[in-house]
């Protein structure tokens, strides 16, 4: 991956999504190589998932986040408290929503998972993408019947939900 394509993809990311991320704004420019990100698993994500934050801290309030999947990585059917906004830099996903249909995500794709929505997410392909939160990340795990479980559970089990 060639530095140039992703430091235009974050400056289209913060000016496109500007509005949706005003919390974050500051009064400098900024532009994040990647080979200079630390990645790691956040709590309650399985260990194919690694992310750095670009800008904001997730754990605190509204975030950008660079995450990075490996193949087959699946992210069981779950929920977020704050709206959860993706755009895929590369790879090959597929997300299914609670009563929908699934929808094939690849480079450029972008979509938008309103706060309590519940979704899963699977990389066919090895997937990049950039996560705009804004709020707190946190996660909550359903299992078939649609309630809660422990993320221990739900990674384990790989947990699955009847559309």
């Amino acid at each position: 991956m060639r530095i140039v394509p992703v430091v235009r993809i974050v400056t289209f990311v913060v000016v496109a999504f500007g509005p949706a991320i005003g919390v974050l704004a500051e009064d400098e420019p900024l532009a994040v190589s990647p080979a200079t990100l630390s990645f790691s698993t956040p709590p309650g994500l399985p260990p194919c998932v690694k992310t750095a934050a670009l800008k904001g801290d997730p754990a605190k309030g509204a975030a950008v986040v660079f995450a990075k999947t490996t193949a087959g990585c699946r992210v069981p059917w779950h929920w977020h408290t704050a709206t959860e906004q993706l755009l895929f830099v590369s790879g090959t996903g597929i997300i299914e929503m609670k009563d929908g249909r699934p929808l094939r995500l690849q480079t450029g794709a972008y979509t938008v998972l309103p706060g309590h929505h519940l979704h899963e997410v699977m990389c066919v392909l090895a997937c990049t993408m950039f996560v705009l939160s804004d709020g707190a990340f946190d996660i909550h795990y359903v299992d078939q019947a649609g309630n809660e479980i422990p993320p221990e559970q739900a990674l384990k089990s790989g947990a699955t939900h009847p559309h």
